[in-house]
């Protein structure tokens, strides 16, 4: 899930920011630092190198965390992290290479890697944690494979109800014995180990992933980053610990801003029932609680996934109950020839009130109008809800619905990329939640969020 306080990234997850990261009442996390004062060194004292990874010693701290690195490295740095986080997935992307290229590799700095799954937003998450303990008790090395596939396969299991078949999967293509493998995810031991390092990082005050501790073993220094930075920020803390200076402080950011569309822009246009000013169709009370703004394709099979299996449930549950306001954002994607034509003809059925009838009606019969003569099956299809079919065909068939599907395409550059996407607006910020959901996912996303509104109320 991505967070914007402004808006970050997930990322998300899951990309970019839209702004800025800041909290989230599900546990995304918003960059903060911490300086603590020296303390003991830690007690996860690597205990042995078992082997190596792309050259690097691999190997348990007592406590049974993986690690990469020199025993004798200067700095540690502890990463608590959640393999279905999105902001955990970008930390692997763009700055985990660069930690091991050029820190790790060097032995300066030995990396200790420390489950912290986050239940209440990734409810399956524990099961990739499970997994990769299961392949290292077998092959420390293997585990560090399993770790890159679960961060750079993210996107295909954080769908799935249950994703054991997956990361066994998983597991087989590393060539370890299945069999053991399997009595070992079954195992009390390996569902107590998670656990342990779950209670290990909320001892610390950790409720956001990607956390980090930094820990100088000579004095006891330690400073903690909570959040998927920059490689930037890892090079000036690292480096003034290898110095045997203190981490320097982050200039305080400006204050962050949504964008138009996610700000300002969501108030109604009193000029256009059912759309906001920004120009985007919406259901559900302007007074709700939460705001979910939809970034859709109508050719996406996982958005008509979306539609019709999951949207319906949320309607019920919350945007008629009047708790959450939904808005919808076209993103035609180019691998989807005939989505822009879909988009077009729903921002036409909008100009006659008739917007989420249509767009039920498209994602009901994709697989009917997703064909060349996309044009004729959109027409015959508009037959089939109550339209002034004349005024619809002279939108349609003109440029006026297309030009109004554009500024969503300009909206989502730089931040949204695939389909579906979802932006949760609370409390003057944004998180991004990529891909299609389970319903029991999206709802417990949900009602976290409401509980937390609810909670901050004067």
């Amino acid at each position: 899930m991505l967070l914007l306080a402004g808006f970050a990234a997930l990322g998300e997850g899951v990309g970019s920011s839209i702004v800025a990261q800041s909290s989230s009442p599900t546990g995304t996390p918003s960059p903060t630092q911490r300086q603590t004062p020296p303390a003991a060194p830690s007690t996860a004292t690597p205990v042995q190198v078992v082997a190596t990874f792309q050259g690097i010693a691999a190997g348990l701290t007592a406590e049974g965390n993986p690690f990469l690195g020199s025993l004798d490295a200067a700095v540690v740095l502890h990463e608590y992290s959640d393999y279905l986080c999105p902001f955990c997935a970008r930390h692997f992307r763009e700055t985990y290479p660069l930690l091991l290229e050029n820190y790790v590799a060097s032995g300066d700095l030995l990396l200790v890697f420390h489950d912290f799954p986050l239940a209440s937003l990734h409810p399956t998450a524990y099961i990739g944690h499970r997994a990769a303990r299961c392949v290292a008790a077998q092959d420390v090395a293997a585990y560090w494979t399993m770790h890159d596939l679960l961060f750079e396969r993210q996107n295909e299991w954080n769908r799935l109800s249950n994703p054991t078949a997956f990361v066994t999967a998983l597991a087989r293509e590393l060539e370890v014995d299945v069999d053991v493998f399997a009595a070992c995810m079954d195992s009390d031991d390996t569902a107590a180990a998670v656990e342990a390092s779950i209670v290990d990082g909320d001892a610390r005050g950790f409720n956001a992933t990607p956390s980090f501790v930094f820990e100088r073993p000579a004095d006891g220094y330690t400073f903690e980053l909570i959040g998927a930075y920059p490689y930037s920020r890892f090079t000036e803390v690292i480096d003034a610990l290898l110095a045997g200076e203190d981490a320097p402080a982050e200039p305080t950011p400006e204050p962050p801003q949504l964008p138009y569309w996610a700000g300002e822009g969501l108030a109604p246009d009193p000029d256009r029932p059912g759309f906001t000013l920004a120009g985007d169709p919406y259901k559900g009370s302007e007074d709700a609680l939460l705001t979910i703004v939809e970034f859709s394709d109508f050719q996406c099979p996982a958005c008509a996934t979306h539609a019709l299996d999951v949207q319906p449930v949320l309607d019920k549950q919350f945007v008629k109950t009047g708790k959450v306001r939904w808005i919808f954002k076209n993103l035609p994607l180019r691998m989807h020839p005939q989505a822009p034509a879909a988009a077009a003809a729903a921002e036409c059925a909008g100009d006659q009130g008739m917007f989420w009838e249509l767009h039920d009606r498209l994602f009901e019969t994709q697989e009917h109008w997703t064909v060349e003569g996309v044009d004729d099956e959109i027409m015959s299809l508009a037959r089939t809800v109550e339209l002034d079919l004349e005024s619809f065909e002279s939108c349609f068939m003109g440029r006026s619905g297309l030009e109004r599907v554009l500024p969503d395409l300009y909206d989502a550059a730089g931040i949204i990329s695939s389909t579906p996407t979802f932006v949760i607006i609370a409390e003057g910020a944004g998180t991004i939640v990529n891909g299609a959901q389970q319903v029991n996912t999206f709802t417990e996303i949900i009602d976290a969020f409401i509980r937390r509104i609810e909670t901050n109320k004067p």
